[in-house]
């Protein structure tokens, strides 16, 4: 049931050092809970050849490039190769994946960054999971809250689906790509492959390989080319 937002067809879980997380799991957002006691648990298992501890639960690998002026709390994984810009804010419960980006002014809290994300300017990530090579556009947010406080559902193709969460942001798939000041609202759910259009406001599941242009309006990667 719902698969296109099952874990299987939204991700390469090879590329994250998560991927143990997602065993007997079917939809990424039931990780979420999961994330903070997984970091401690495996970074308690890291090679102190490969990775420096840096502070309480907090693990860095040794070619990873963190700018004096990021902060970092734990409990948290920065990949080998990753980059955490200036003034980059990790809050706690973050896994950044191997070549992964965090730039300047992100602010990163609940999260799996899967490797070679780009997550490089002034971006919000909460609560949220990224695919392989997911990109989010300059200013592009995930909301994690809704304003009236109430549990997050997915609207999925016309069906409201219980998540049971107070908190959940988006979940890419691998190789997505989201527009400059996009707001992703809690409950997002963008199948792997698909582009959404800067200036968005999504709500609700995005099918892989498609284009998002405005709410109500989705058309195939294979459209656009034709059309």
């Amino acid at each position: 049931m719902y698969k296109d937002m099952q874990i299987s067809n939204m991700y390469d879980t090879t590329q994250t050092i998560a991927r143990d997380i997602f065993n007997g799991v079917t939809y990424p957002w039931e990780v979420l809970s999961k994330i903070g006691e997984f970091i401690i648990a495996l970074g308690n298992q890291l090679s102190e050849e490969e990775y420096d501890k840096a502070g309480e639960n907090i693990w860095i690998a040794k070619t990873a490039k963190v700018a004096p002026t990021a902060y970092i709390n734990g409990p948290a994984i920065i990949g080998k190769d990753a980059e955490v810009r200036h003034c980059a804010f990790i809050r706690g419960n973050a896994i950044v994946g191997e070549g992964a980006v965090v730039g300047n002014s992100t602010e990163l809290k609940n999260v799996i960054l899967f490797n070679k994300v780009q997550v490089p300017h002034y971006n919000y990530v909460g609560d949220s999971i990224l695919g392989y090579k997911a990109h989010m556009g300059a200013g592009s947010i995930t909301s994690n809250v809704k304003s009236d406080k109430t549990l997050v559902t997915i609207n999925y193709k016309g069906e409201k689906l219980k998540t049971g969460l107070k908190k959940m942001g988006a979940m890419l798939g691998d190789n997505v790509e989201v527009g400059c000041n996009s707001v992703l609202n809690p409950g997002t759910v963008v199948g792997k492959g698909a582009h959404v259009y800067p200036l968005s406001m999504v709500r609700g599941f995005v099918p892989e390989k498609s284009i998002y242009k405005k709410q109500g309006e989705i058309i195939s990667l294979h459209e656009n080319f034709l059309g």
